[in-house]
């Protein structure tokens, strides 16, 4: 057990009685989904992401790393010391092969056939089968040996410029990441390399520009955020020349990647890209009742939006329909970049969400509070045994969860 968590919380009946009287917003700020250093963020610690989440007043945080839950531990301790509601979340990327073979784009705006999938409200410890954990090693195991390869394109590059400079898997992962190496550890490292063997911000520069093949940078040194993504872009991209084709054995089929989140608890949820900045969407999601039909198919009814990609209005339209339909729905910041922003969700170009869209995410984000209360006290959740989802009670999972979130808030004034 662990004290003053959410096995530790007292049952409905005296958690209502205990909250009679006392006073609650309608909702309240929830961020759903940010990635920690156990796969990449923004934050180079998890106590910066908590620090910004109290001085944002944000009630619920969601860690949602990929193909790892190894960050639970550490995140689970910063939400009880900062009196914020965990939700313990996890995404995976996985390959549907018709569409792939249709040029049909999914959540992915570059790679026709793949998808990203996450799950939402996991079991806290973490725990699936030997079967499921042996299927999601062997994909960690293919993420890593595509990275692995990655590292040898980029010292041949390296080499033909400085023979004396070399970047290594195990010193990438020692000095950037907290378990996975990815794509963005390696651009980091490429950046770090330039800063730390060249003084001159013009020979840091030009060597960049070398292992572009000559091709001028547009970020320059001065904004290594920027610096960072166009290295990834240039040289870790396809077409760049330090890229390496996944396996298709790094992927998992959707079916199983949905077998896994039941194995652990969880709730299936499909993370919408929605619109570009020119306001198109991928084929998959350009119709919002064929993607519903394909969703509900799955035995889907959750749905999380970055909301900071999209135009508020083409958000609020297609977050409203799917309202009506019955979904979960979740917002976040995914933190999956080297930009630094605030945790507080807004629309493209930091438009602040209306009180509606707001309500709506609360509402999500309660549901899967209440799932995870339910399955720590041994109950069924918002997705039941049978994988089947309890479509018809998110109404009353929505009320309990936003109970048991307000009595996690308020819980250490019961503690003895």
């Amino acid at each position: 057990m662990n004290k003053n968590f959410i096995s530790d919380l007292p049952w409905i009946d005296e958690m209502k009685k205990r909250m009679k009287g006392i006073s609650v917003p309608e909702y309240r700020e929830v961020n759903g989904h940010i990635h920690t250093p156990f796969s990449f963020s923004a934050f180079d610690r998890l106590e910066t992401a908590f620090t910004m989440a109290k001085e944002e007043a944000i009630a619920v945080l969601g860690i949602n790393d990929f193909f790892v839950t190894d960050g639970y531990d550490d995140f689970k301790l910063g939400c009880l010391r900062n009196d914020i509601f965990p939700l313990f979340n996890i995404e995976f990327i996985g390959l549907l092969k018709k569409e792939q073979k249709n040029g049909t784009r999914i959540n992915d705006p570059n790679n026709p056939g793949r998808i990203y999938f996450s799950g939402k409200g996991l079991d806290y410890p973490f725990n699936i089968g030997f079967i499921q954990k042996l299927k999601l090693t062997r994909v960690i195991k293919g993420n890593q040996d595509q990275i692995r390869a990655m590292i040898v394109k980029l010292n041949r590059l390296i080499r033909e410029i400085n023979p004396s400079l070399i970047i290594t898997y195990e010193g990438v992962k020692k000095r950037f990441a907290e378990n996975l190496v990815r794509e963005r550890h390696l651009a980091k490292a490429v950046r770090i390399l330039a800063a730390e063997n060249y003084p001159a911000s013009e020979e840091q520069l030009k060597f960049i520009e070398s292992l572009y093949g000559g091709k001028k940078s547009k970020a320059g040194i001065q904004n290594p955020a920027a610096l960072e993504n166009e290295i990834r872009s240039m040289l870790l991209k396809a077409g760049g020349e330090a890229f390496v084709e996944e396996d298709e054995g790094s992927f998992l089929e959707l079916k199983k990647i949905i077998k896994i989140i039941h194995e652990a608890g969880g709730i299936p949820c499909y993370p919408v890209l929605l619109d570009d900045p020119s306001g198109k969407c991928t084929e998959f999601e350009a119709d919002m009742e064929k993607l519903y039909s394909s969703l509900s198919s799955l035995g889907v009814g959750c749905i999380e939006l970055i909301p900071g990609r999209n135009d508020h209005a083409s958000l609020k339209t297609f977050v409203e329909f799917f309202d009506a339909k019955g979904f979960v729905i979740l917002f976040g910041t995914e933190h999956n970049t080297p930009e630094m922003i605030p945790l507080t969700v807004t629309a493209r170009g930091g438009q602040p969400l209306d009180e509606s869209l707001k309500k709506i995410a609360w509402d999500g984000a309660c549901v899967v509070a209440a799932h995870q209360y339910l399955r720590s006290h041994r109950r069924q959740g918002y997705v039941l045994s049978d994988g089947t989802l309890s479509n018809d009670q998110k109404h009353d999972l929505a009320k309990l969860g936003k109970m048991v979130i307000e009595y996690y808030l308020i819980r250490k004034q019961y503690e003895p």
